[in-house]
């Protein structure tokens, strides 16, 4: 069993079946709560996942994704998490942090030094993924999340930035 990062685009065949789940995810935890389901996965275009301002990653295993995630530019010098998601039956092996991991050093190659993002509030184990991994909750951590709808984090990445120099792409391109 080996697992391996793909970079590649929502619309990669192989990241269909990661996107129907997380779609039936978000309709079962929320139905219409934030609007009509499954829009969620509808709001943003392929291509803001793209280089050089965003990035679609994969994490395969034995040829099937089994976790993703992406972001895009939020502004500047921030990229901006989506789409943070594991197989529901791989849960609770460390993949999620896996995948945080490589797209918090992706986002620092693209010359990003901030991250930010945000998750919805019936979403606990996601919110404990990101306050256990170095992000600050970016709103009151001590009432009913529900009160808020979306729990936004963010997370100085500057360091890793200066690891990494400019931006790849813009190296590239020159």
């Amino acid at each position: 069993m080996t697992d391996s990062f793909r970079y590649t685009t929502p619309l990669d065949p192989r990241a269909a079946p990661l996107i129907e789940a997380l779609t039936w995810e978000y309709t079962t935890r929320y139905g219409d709560y934030f609007g009509e389901p499954g829009e969620e996965m509808r709001r943003y275009p392929a291509e803001l996942f793209a280089p050089p301002d965003g990035n679609f990653l994969l994490l395969m295993r034995n040829g099937a994704a089994i976790a993703g995630g992406a972001f895009k530019r939020y502004d500047e010098r921030t990229a901006e998490l989506k789409r943070v998601w594991t197989h529901i039956d791989l849960r609770r092996q460390g993949l999620a942090r896996t995948l945080l991991i490589e797209l918090e050093l992706q986002a620092a190659r693209q010359g990003y030094t901030r991250l930010y993002l945000t998750t919805g509030f019936r979403q606990p184990e996601a919110a404990g993924l990101y306050l256990n991994n170095g992000y600050t909750a970016l709103f009151d951590t001590s009432v009913d999340p529900e009160i808020h709808g979306t729990l936004p984090f963010e997370k100085d990445i500057s360091a890793l930035a200066q690891e990494f120099g400019p931006n790849v792409f813009e190296r590239e391109a020159s």
